[in-house]
């Protein structure tokens, strides 16, 4: 399929989602920030230019006083917690995670919440309580502590759900823009445009009128590719009947952040 002919298919996609009378919010979730860098610029001259706000997933135990300091001037950026070392716990021939059950439970929790606090210390009154875990894995008996750590929200990717014990509230993403197969690159604007086509065809049978839509950026490995499929994306959705471009604040409940 052509980039163009991809366009075309996912344009009508959201067509057919504004004739249905749905709604589709539309956010963006950054992470591995840790310090500044020209990459971080391009990303809130971005989010300042269409208004929306990016979930900010920082790394704890790496992220920089100067981060913080840029990010004073960068209101768009939201900070949140991404793990605490992105360190790999995960046995050989096992996907990577930091957070399954591969140490006891307390280690873990004391280990996040060790973290949470660095974070606080560093973006203070800016600092979201959203959980981001590594590689988007985190055991589902990790995450139903997370509320009592002070969490009020949890992002992933697309699958993940929550076990019996529940957890705080999960907004995952949907589609990565990085194909890590394949070097580390930005994946080619056709399959991003055809993949997404296919994932809200699927959702429109939904009941509920609203979805919510959520693109993975991670910011140090964007080419020109990738910023300018990203910038091109935002530019045609921003407009459309079927289209709300959603912060972290409408996402997780601004009432439930830091005193």
């Amino acid at each position: 399929m052509t980039e163009e002919t991809a366009w075309a298919t996912l344009l009508a996609e959201l067509d057919s989602w504004a004739e249905a009378g749905k709604r589709l919010e539309l956010w963006l979730r950054d992470d591995d920030a840790t310090v500044p860098s020209d990459q971080l610029d391009r990303l809130a001259a971005l989010a300042e230019r269409f208004a929306i706000p990016v979930l900010l997933a920082s790394i704890p135990m790496l992220a920089r006083e100067a981060l913080a300091k840029r990010l004073e001037t960068a209101p768009q950026l939201r900070p949140c917690q991404h793990g605490t070392w992105h360190r790999n716990h995960a046995p050989p021939g096992e996907k990577k995670s930091e957070f399954g059950l591969h140490r006891p439970l307390p280690d873990i929790l004391a280990e996040i919440a060790a973290g949470r606090q660095r974070l606080q210390q560093l973006f203070g009154r800016s600092f979201l309580p959203v959980f981001v875990p590594p590689w988007n894995r985190v055991d589902p008996a990790v995450a139903a502590e997370l509320p009592a750590l002070g969490f009020v929200g949890l992002s992933c990717f697309r699958n993940f759900a929550l076990g019996p014990a529940g957890g705080p509230s999960l907004v995952n993403t949907d589609l990565d823009l990085i194909d890590w197969n394949n070097g580390r690159v930005g994946r080619q604007p056709d399959n991003l445009l055809t993949e997404m086509a296919r994932l809200l065809a699927a959702r429109r049978t939904d009941p509920a009128p609203t979805r919510r839509f959520g693109l993975l950026l991670h910011h140090h490995d964007h080419e020109t590719t990738t910023w300018s499929f990203l910038t091109n994306l935002l530019s045609r959705l921003s407009g459309h009947a079927a289209v709300a471009l959603c912060g972290p604040d409408a996402l997780f409940g601004a009432a439930t952040y830091l005193d």
